[in-house]
């Protein structure tokens, strides 16, 4: 294990910063338990001329625990329900970085 995986591991198991969810391959495979990290940024994007903000969210999931994500799939955590819309894997191999819709 590298020091980032072990680093990403340690802050997945944090109470205050990892949270459980469910993971759905395709959004209605099987529950798979799993631990994230979810953050919710605001994007800025721009139509006809217009700045338009909308609320995201961010996942970091450990690629040892997910090895395969693609778009359509589904994480829920709590009551809510988050579609993969876009996957991609660090510069190091360790962690997904997930961007889902609600």
């Amino acid at each position: 294990m590298t020091a980032f995986a072990a680093a990403m591991a340690a802050l997945l198991a944090d109470p205050h910063l990892g949270a459980a969810a469910l993971y759905r391959q395709g959004g209605s495979g099987p529950a798979v338990p799993v631990r994230v990290l979810r953050s919710s940024p605001d994007r800025v994007g721009e139509a006809f001329g217009t700045e338009i903000v909308a609320a995201t969210d961010l996942l970091s999931v450990a690629i040892a625990t997910l090895p395969d994500l693609a778009p359509g799939d589904s994480f829920t955590l709590g009551d809510e329900l988050l579609t993969v819309t876009q996957a991609e894997r660090d510069a190091t191999g360790t962690v997904w970085r997930v961007l889902c819709q609600r």
